[in-house]
């Protein structure tokens, strides 16, 4: 393979010097340039893997070579050099098509992240995901979706990720990390809404032994975890006012100081975040900082409905169905064109997840090979039927006069009775089968008088 190659681009020639040595120690070649315009020309006349341009040039600027590369030479990763405290120019860059930046002074070991990077993806080097989870579906949002990844991959930009309950964001999330130039590093998801807001800070950024009661070790943070991977910050409108600050530093500094330490360790990791709330709004009601806001949404990826991409719904089922019988050791599972039908006109609420729910839900009740509408227990399909004085795990027969209150119940009874027989009475494993928490099931065997 042909000796890597990088067009370094600074009016400054010590930094440029300094830059290029880094860069021949890694075995890369370097060509300077002093202008945009010389750049310009090297780049028509010779063959780059990595462009590193700073963001001020005489005459046109950093940002104007950033926007020529990515019209005319899309393929090759360029990287800006910021002044320091200037990530509004850092996050214009990135906007505009930037691989990465790396702010003045320039930090060598940073640099080197970047571009080690920033060579996997000129050369081809990444690991195949074929073999990983993928993203199904060939309805035109999806094939949107898969499309507008490729490109993200090829950035370290932040992204935030869109969309409703069950769509799949952590999936995206994940399929950007494994397309892009980190995906040999760690990918590290996090429920914000998860962590209680005494721990958040220790959870994300790590603590030192001493630090509070029951600090009885050093511990890392998730930011340490993920360095040099992927951090995906999944529900982050939960975050508290305090940890939006703390995380936005972290964030603009590219460095976090543990509970009770006294030094800061710089972190390279990429920030993906995503929530099913409206983010804009959150911001506009001061629910959420404009400035955390703007760091994260550097570029923004709406996940669509299943209810946009009602035409995915077959191989979804599918490959669910699939993986669900393989899990339990079933052969031969299909479904009915009724129940097919029923799933094609239901709206589903809560999307993909939903869907994977009901299925698994229905794989467990039915009684035969083949899954029915009634097996699925859509609202639309179930049979009105009155339960008053039923017995256990009976759905009562067919009366003239029946309240929706009782059939519900009736209903609810005989769904609970025939997961725990099938769990052996395990609460926890029926609940997981029910779709529905420990405590909710709880509460209705207490209702339902199941105890």
């Amino acid at each position: 393979m042909q000796a890597a190659r990088a067009l370094v681009v600074d009016d400054e020639p010590d930094i440029c010097e300094l830059i290029c040595l880094t860069l021949e120690r890694m075995d890369i070649a370097s060509e300077r340039a002093g202008t945009v315009d010389e750049a310009e020309r090297l780049l028509r006349q010779e063959s780059f893997d990595l462009c590193l341009t700073d963001m001020q040039l005489p005459g046109r600027n950093g940002l104007d070579l950033v926007r020529l590369v990515q019209q005319q030479h899309p393929e090759l990763p360029i990287a800006v050099i910021t002044a320091h405290g200037s990530m509004d120019a850092a996050v214009e860059a990135l906007k505009a098509g930037a691989f990465d930046f790396v702010p003045k002074p320039v930090d060598l070991k940073m640099l080197r992240k970047l571009v080690d990077s920033a060579m996997k993806l000129s050369r081809g080097s990444l690991p195949d995901p074929r073999s990983r989870r993928t993203l199904l579906g060939d309805s035109s949002p999806m094939q949107r979706i898969r499309g507008t990844i490729v490109k993200l991959a090829r950035s370290q930009a932040p992204v935030y990720i869109s969309g409703e309950s069950g769509t799949g964001k952590e999936l995206v999330a994940r399929t950007i990390h494994e397309k892009g130039g980190r995906a040999d590093k760690a990918f590290v998801p996090i429920n914000c809404g998860a962590i209680p807001g005494e721990l958040m800070e220790s959870e994300f950024f790590g603590h030192i032994k001493g630090s509070f009661t029951g600090a009885t070790t050093n511990k890392e943070g998730l930011f340490q975890a993920a360095d040099g991977g992927t951090l995906f910050l999944d529900e982050v409108a939960e975050l508290p006012q305090h940890m939006q600050v703390k995380l936005l530093r972290a964030i603009q500094e590219r460095a976090i100081r543990p509970v009770g330490g006294q030094q800061e360790i710089t972190v390279d990791v990429r920030i993906l975040s995503a929530t099913h709330k409206d983010l804009a709004q959150l911001v506009e009601d001061g629910q959420f900082r404009q400035d955390l806001f703007y760091r994260i949404n550097v570029i923004q990826l709406n996940v669509p409905s299943l209810r946009e991409r009602r035409e995915d719904i077959p191989m979804l089922v599918e490959h669910v169905l699939t993986r669900l019988a393989g899990n339990n050791g079933q052969t031969g599972i299909s479904l009915s064109d009724d129940a097919m039908q029923a799933l094609s006109r239901y709206p589903f609420p809560g999307n993909v997840r939903e869907l994977e729910n009901i299925l698994e839900r229905a794989l467990t009740m039915a009684e035969e090979q083949t899954i029915t509408a009634d097996d699925l227990m859509l609202p639309d399909h179930e049979p009105l039927s009155p339960a008053p004085s039923a017995p256990s795990g009976a759905i009562p027969e067919p009366d003239d006069d029946f309240l929706l209150e009782d059939y519900l119940e009736g209903i609810e009874r005989s769904v609970i009775t025939k997961a725990l027989e099938k769990t052996n009475n395990n609460k926890t494993a029926a609940a997981q089968l029910l779709g529905i928490s420990f405590r909710a099931l709880r509460y209705k065997l207490k209702k339902l008088d199941l105890e």
